[in-house]
């Protein structure tokens, strides 16, 4: 997958660059000098939306290609739109670490049929593999959760060859559970007004006791 893109001078102004339709970016690697960088914004987006971050992209600079990462955007709220991208160049004969998410299909009979609720303690895993052996996506299939108190774990996981999952295989990654019953809540005891208000009268007569001690002395 290639993406063009172009080098820029390091000062000119990002606000100049977005008005031009190009987006800001680094280039950086291991043992590498940062390359400052323009991507056209349409291009960007169609790339990202099948490569997301962890599958390699051909950065075309001029007649060179260099394959890497993308690491990291920082997003305008206002407007949704990318405002910064941060490229990783990597090595496509060393084996790198990548959060690659967890795609759920399937629905969980435990939940139609038994009234259970599908809680999902993860939406990414970490993996490590050489970066042309990185899945785009890892699928968990929720059609297995047919009781309740069940889950499925990081080991029951299909994962490419070459890849290794760098989370403890023990890992639940999704669980039925059954509804928490409603239970009555006791009223709370009702407060006996009386005893506070003579609590507080003795309180005063003591003030007013060791007052009239004091004087007397």
């Amino acid at each position: 997958m290639d993406l063009t893109v172009q080098t820029r001078e390091k000062l000119k102004k990002a606000d100049v660059l977005r008005k031009q339709g190009l987006i800001p970016a680094e280039l950086y690697g291991h043992g590498l000098t940062n390359l400052h960088l323009a991507v056209d914004a349409k291009e960007f987006r169609k790339v990202f939306k099948e490569a997301g971050e962890n599958t390699v992209v051909n950065l075309v600079i001029g007649k060179e290609k260099r394959p890497a990462l993308i690491h990291d955007i920082q997003r305008n709220h206002l407007h949704d739109t990318v405002s910064h991208i941060d490229f990783y160049q990597v090595r496509m004969d060393e084996e790198i670490k990548a959060n690659v998410p967890i795609e759920f299909v399937g629905d969980a009979p435990a939940v139609k049929e038994q009234g259970g609720i599908l809680n999902k303690s993860m939406d990414e895993i970490e993996v490590e593999a050489l970066p042309g052996d990185l899945p785009h996506r890892l699928t968990v299939d929720l059609s297995v959760l047919t009781e309740l108190n069940q889950s499925i774990y990081v080991k029951d996981i299909s994962v490419p060859k070459g890849v290794r999952v760098m989370v403890d295989p023990e890992t639940a990654v999704a669980t039925v559970t059954e509804k928490m019953k409603e239970e009555e809540i006791a009223p709370a005891a009702p407060v006996d007004v009386s005893t506070v208000k003579v609590e507080s009268e003795e309180k005063k007569a003591e003030r007013d006791k060791e007052k009239t001690e004091k004087e007397e002395k």
